[in-house]
């Protein structure tokens, strides 16, 4: 199976067993059963750690965007109850009350748009879990014969 060198070019070797396959040929299969045990093992482990991590992160900008639409329900009640009253009266001075009343609503209809919109905006970027799955996903390769032995 092995070529003559060209021109100093050193040749094909013939297949040697690599590294992995000389450990399995030395190792019994009981220690290799318990080897690929303790690496699944610490594999599960590590992803479990993952998750944990990245839940803790979705969970904080989770409540964080919770607490903005909480904020703007709040704002937005108390704004609506006491200072629309001031500028409905304010403005029922400059034209009727009823154009005042429509006016003052439409202010804080916007003020309470800007608010939900913030507060959707904190929820959409909340990406979950990306990490975990994306190693998770890998899992099933690493358990195929790895190119070390092809």
């Amino acid at each position: 199976m092995t070529e003559a060198p060209r021109h100093g070019m050193p040749g094909p070797t013939p297949d040697l067993p690599t590294p992995s396959e000389q450990q399995a040929g030395a190792t019994s299969f009981g220690d290799l059963i318990a080897e690929v045990s303790r690496d699944i093992s610490t594999l599960m482990r590590q992803e479990v750690e993952l998750a944990k991590a990245e839940l803790k992160q979705t969970a904080k900008q989770t409540g964080k965007g919770a607490g903005l639409f909480g904020g703007a329900g709040v704002a937005g009640f108390l704004a609506l109850m006491f200072l629309s009253i001031a500028v409905w009266w304010a403005l029922g001075y400059l034209m009727g009350n009823a154009w005042s009343a429509v006016i003052v609503a439409v202010v804080w209809g916007i003020v309470a748009a800007v608010l939900y919109f913030t507060g959707k905006k904190e929820f959409e970027e909340v990406e979950g879990i990306p990490q975990t799955v994306d190693t998770v996903k890998q899992i099933p390769d690493a358990l195929k014969r790895n190119e070390e032995n092809r």
